[in-house]
């Protein structure tokens, strides 16, 4: 076979940008990659180890009891994990949205968390049946790191308070604020600089455990902090907080009548809404970034909101946390060599099992760790590194992302991804209306070109160039819009009200606006533009308005290298 005829009988769409020899990545619909039993159950185990501290530690930094968490985490990996939405995936109770959880059970309780996860839920199972999950995709991308960023900052100074034992003042500026205070805190009381150390080990071995040689640093840096942790607090004179755990079937809280009420409230429905854009968003960009690190099959992405709506619509049924996909197991499973979906969805099994069978050990565990777990995933969601490397990439974006950050840390969450979206249009919206503006002199004519998008948000320039020709005394004025490509309104008005304006002083005026027009050289005994019907002319601006005929002198031959007067 040739390698033309090759080429045209066997098309592959590729996605992503990883390669893999051998393995072609296709949309959804490729033959899982084989992988055995043994190497899936493997997975499944270093999923649920490194699952199980943050589940537990979403939990606590969200406000509700911990076993909300695992619950949440059964679910993901139960229900969200059985769908074929992505295969590799991996979701349960996201440390980004722990800081929206704890601000909204403050506000209306944790019992009504539970109708607000439902609505989510059922949200984005309707978005997924409309198919609108890659509707997700089209955010700026300088949004979601300014978003991430945002979520993150916040996260790593709120579980300062609880990595020491103690107790966060409250919104995110005031947790910054009172970092002085805290650290002399930590000082003055040996259980809390205790507590505080052992924190610190478990951010530090969460940095660095990869590092460490030989097969041990396959065992999840989380798990290791947690071995720790629990050793240093069994220790004789050691006084800190650990982790209190009750039945896990008893925490079920199924909303009620009551709470279904509160569906009246603005204030529920909005944060419906805002747990749905959040979740779904987090749960697609996470699986954009999943679906890079392997060669499997790639996210059906309205399926994926849809297994997304599903888990959250029975998290919200029996009053658990939101659950969204999460890039920590994820890439765990991912490394672990996982191949199909049955690594996650055991991984929620190992999650219920433990919680059933051994609910002793969970109170062992001292809150100082699972806040130092936290900790290392605020500053992972912080991503310092990705505010420079924006800064050399794009100015602009970079302002969008450090706008979003601002002001979701200064506000909230919905506030400030609803201003890096603005920001961001604004953006997008000056770059695409890109006007150039000549203006010169030659003889008795000011003559101004333009060329490019012109819209209201050149208003200014056009109005600077059209004042200059006024101001140039001369009789004739001359304006070539053929170069437009776009042409609103609000521009459009003002060239023909300065043309109107012009002509009434007594100023000759040519006004060449866009679009096909007929000019005295193309049509024979064409009378001249004082005298001749306007209805002769096509393209004309009005059915009053003037229309002369096109100078077709050459411009000056040094006119290229002139600098725009207005840019």
């Amino acid at each position: 076979m040739s390698g033309a005829h090759a080429r045209g009988t066997r098309t592959f769409k590729t996605v992503g940008s990883a390669k893999t020899a051998g393995t072609v990545k296709t949309a959804g619909g490729a033959k899982p990659p084989k992988s055995d039993l043994g190497t899936e159950i493997t997975a499944s185990l270093v999923v649920f180890l490194v699952a199980l501290p943050l589940c537990i530690g979403v939990a606590v930094a969200s406000g509700v009891p911990a076993e909300l968490g695992i619950i949440s985490g059964v679910i993901g990996g139960l229900v969200v994990g059985a769908v074929r939405g992505s295969t590799l995936q991996v979701s349960g109770p996201a440390a980004g949205l722990a800081a929206l959880v704890a601000e909204t059970v403050a506000e209306h309780g944790v019992a009504m968390l539970g109708v607000i996860v439902l609505g989510s839920g059922i949200l984005q199972i309707v978005l997924g049946v409309l198919r609108l999950g890659r509707m997700f995709q089209a955010i700026s991308l300088a949004v979601v790191q300014g978003m991430l960023a945002g979520i993150g900052l916040p996260l790593m100074f709120g579980q300062l308070y609880p990595m020491a034992d103690g107790k966060a003042p409250g919104t995110p500026i005031e947790n910054m604020a009172g970092v002085p205070g805290l650290l002399a805190d930590i000082l003055t009381d040996r259980q809390a600089m205790i507590a505080t150390l052992l924190g610190v080990v478990t951010v530090v071995l969460s940095f660095l455990w990869k590092k460490v040689p030989g097969p041990v640093k396959k065992v999840p840096a989380a798990l290791v902090a947690v071995a720790i942790g629990i050793g240093v607090a069994a220790l004789p004179g050691v006084d800190v907080k650990t982790l209190q755990v009750g039945d896990l079937l008893a925490s079920v809280q199924v909303p009620g009548g009551e709470q279904f009420a509160g569906l009246a409230d603005a204030a529920i429905i909005t944060s419906i809404l805002t747990f749905t854009v959040i979740a779904s968003a987090e749960s697609l960009f996470t699986a954009a970034a999943v679906d890079r690190m392997h060669s499997g099959p790639r996210t059906r992405y309205n399926t994926e909101l849809i297994a997304q709506g599903a888990g959250n619509t029975v998290a919200g049924i029996l009053g658990s946390l939101p659950i969204t996909a999460v890039v920590a197991r994820s890439s765990a499973n991912v490394q672990a060599g996982a191949k199909t979906r049955l690594s996650r969805t055991l991984h929620g099994l190992w999650l219920l099992a433990f919680a059933l069978l051994l609910p002793q050990v969970l109170a062992l565990i001292p809150i100082s760790v699972l806040a130092g777990v936290l900790v290392h995933s605020g500053w992972k969601l912080f991503a310092p590194e990705e505010f420079p490397k924006m800064w050399r990439q794009d100015r602009g974006e970079f302002v969008v992302m450090t706008t979003t950050t601002l002001v979701i840390v200064a506000t909230a969450l919905l506030e400030g991804v609803l201003i890096g979206l603005a920001a961001g249009i604004v953006l997008a919206a000056l770059r695409m209306s890109q006007t150039v503006v000549r203006q010169h002199v030659e003889d008795d004519t000011a003559k101004v070109v333009m060329a490019g998008n012109a819209t209201f948000l050149r208003l200014p320039k056009v109005i600077e160039a059209l004042e200059a020709a006024a101001a140039a005394g001369k009789p004739r004025i001359r304006l070539d819009l053929t170069g437009v490509t776009h042409l609103d309104h609000a521009c459009r008005n003002q060239v023909e009200e300065f043309t109107a304006q012009q002509r009434g002083m007594g100023l000759r005026v040519e006004l060449l606006m866009p679009g096909p027009a007929r000019t005295a050289a193309a049509v024979p005994d064409l009378p001249e533009p004082e005298t001749r019907d306007p209805a002769l002319d096509t393209g004309a601006p009005g059915p009053t308005a003037e229309w002369f005929y096109l100078d077709t002198r050459p411009l000056p031959d040094d006119y290229a290298q002139r600098s725009p007067l207005v840019r």
